[in-house]
Order: C-alpha cells, then sequence, then structure tokens
C-alpha cells in the first residue's frame, strides 16, 4: 500500500480557503482590546511561513519560482521581525515611567524634587 499524498492544485486551494475561513472567524471574536497582544504573541506562526518559503525555495526548478520563493522568504523575515518589534512596544507600555516616579514626592505633600535638590 502506497501512502503517497500529492497535493493538487485543487487541494492546495481548498486547504489555504479553509485554513483562511478558520482564522477569519476565529480572529473576528477576539475583542479589540486583547487583538494585539494575541497577534504579537503569534509570531511563531511567522516562523512557519518563512521556513516554508524556505523549503520553496529550495526546490524552486525554473527563475520565476526561486524569485517567488525569495520574496516569500524576505516578507516573511519582515512580517517575524516586525511583530517582535511590536511586541516590543507593546511591552514598554506596561512599564512604569520614570517621570511619574520623580513627580510622586511633590504629590504626596513633600517639597518638589527640584527643591530638595538644591
Amino acid at each position: 500500500m502506497d501512502l503517497t499524498t500529492t497535493l493538487t492544485g485543487f487541494v492546495a486551494l481548498y486547504i489555504f480557503m479553509l485554513a483562511a475561513f478558520t482564522g477569519y472567524e476565529i480572529i473576528g471574536r477576539v475583542p479589540s482590546i486583547l487583538h494585539t497582544p494575541l497577534m504579537s504573541g503569534s509570531n511563531f506562526v511567522h516562523g512557519i511561513v518563512v521556513v516554508g518559503a524556505m523549503y520553496a525555495l529550495l526546490n524552486a526548478t525554473s527563475t520565476v519560482e526561486q524569485v517567488i520563493g525569495f520574496v516569500g522568504v524576505l516578507l516573511g523575515a519582515g512580517n517575524a521581525a516586525g511583530g517582535y518589534v511590536v511586541t516590543e512596544r507593546m511591552l514598554e507600555m506596561f512599564k512604569p515611567s520614570a517621570k511619574k516616579s520623580e513627580n510622586k514626592p511633590a504629590a504626596e505633600g513633600g517639597a518638589s524634587s527640584e527643591a530638595s535638590r538644591a
């Protein structure tokens, strides 16, 4: 019994459409406040895209296929890097700022921080 599976264009299109519909339904039900953390936390998906694009690039036989594979690797890597930048910026929003801690003694009724330094 041969277990080799060939992925025809129709089957690939079906899988893509099923994945797109499933992703749309899942993301559409997420509240907007959680959308950015959810998407920035799923950077591993971009890594899978890069691996798939590298696989396509390595199996390319014509120049057109090589160009498409290279563009796929380039865009996937940019997407992954951008996801980590967004995550870093989002995490910076939750860190306490230094200005708030300097103004705290003045707000508590004490002398301002500049007056106490003089």
